[in-house]
């Protein structure tokens, strides 16, 4: 069993920075592929963010690349989320999710966490 919690959500301005965690718990972290993603009221989750097992290679949606940045300490089984520079348009509940395998899509990953809310006023 995994376990996943993710942490750092809130309300902040457009502009401003936040930084979600995601702890992981459970089996071996470190070889675990983990990704954000993201969902709004009506819509299905959405890609964020993913980093590989060893951390050697990370993916963006093309609505965040330059804004977010995703990164893990195996060592103390945590992957983060730096958002920078965050618009409105960034308002959802953000989500992490792991799963052996790789992938982009939410059918992909086995295991989630609870989700966090971030909210960017205007």
């Amino acid at each position: 069993q995994v376990r996943l919690a993710e942490s750092g959500g809130g309300l902040v301005q457009a502009g401003d920075s936040l930084r979600l965690s995601c702890a992981v718990s459970g089996r071996t972290f470190s070889k675990y592929c983990v990704a954000w993603f993201r969902r709004t009221p009506g819509k299905e989750r959405e890609f964020v963010a993913g980093i590989t097992w060893t951390g050697g290679a990370t993916y963006y949606a093309d609505s965040v690349k330059g804004r977010f940045t995703i990164s893990r300490d195996n060592a103390r089984n945590t992957v983060s989320l730096q958002m920078n520079s965050l618009e409105p348009e960034d308002t959802a509940v953000y989500y992490c999710a792991a799963d052996e395998r790789w992938g982009t899509t939410p059918n992909e990953y086995d295991y989630w966490g609870q989700g966090t809310q971030v909210t960017v006023s205007s």
